[in-house]
């Protein structure tokens, strides 16, 4: 497994992993409707480059030899979600394809996350997920995360609950 660093040049790939990924582990639970205003929003070329180019905004790819199997998107200071506070970084997407699933590449992706916050003298990673998706809950609490908040968050015309979960990474 290797990851690196997305780049401007990657946004078409960017963009076409993100909504299969994104359609692959919500669309069974969501209605088609709100699938589709969230995403005419959330997953556009324009959409993604200007996330590329965000200062406070990083992605990073995990291949397996050569195939891209999952990514991560980090949040800092006024990018983040909530809070935007300097001291915390929010992991605001981390996805893994379909037929890469229980391999551990999400761990690998979260202490990604933990390393850099380290490296940048954070004190912890956080994230929202949303509170009926248990199997991720579980992983992130298996991971070391903490439920402390929640927040709402819109799919479509979904008013929908998210858990806001925290790893401090002292030590870590």
């Amino acid at each position: 497994m290797h990851i690196r660093n997305v780049s401007l040049a990657d946004a078409d790939t960017l963009l076409n992993f993100s909504k299969k990924t994104f359609f692959d582990a919500f669309a069974q639970q969501n209605t088609a409707e709100n699938m589709a205003i969230y995403t005419a929003q959330a997953f556009t070329i324009e959409q993604m480059e200007r996330e590329l180019i965000d200062p406070e905004s990083e992605f990073y790819f995990v291949e397996d030899e050569g195939v891209l199997v999952g990514y991560i998107k980090l949040n800092f200071g006024s990018a983040q979600a909530e809070f935007q506070e300097q001291e915390g970084v929010e992991i605001s997407r981390i996805y893994v394809s379909a037929g890469h699933q229980n391999k551990n590449i999400g761990g690998l992706l979260i202490n990604h996350a933990a390393s850099i916050a380290q490296s940048r003298a954070l004190n912890y990673i956080w994230l929202g997920v949303w509170e009926s998706n248990t199997r991720a809950i579980r992983f992130y609490q298996r991971n070391g995360f903490e439920a402390f908040q929640t927040h709402y968050f819109m799919l479509g015309n979904d008013k929908q609950t998210d858990v806001l979960m925290r790893r401090f990474v002292h030590g870590s």
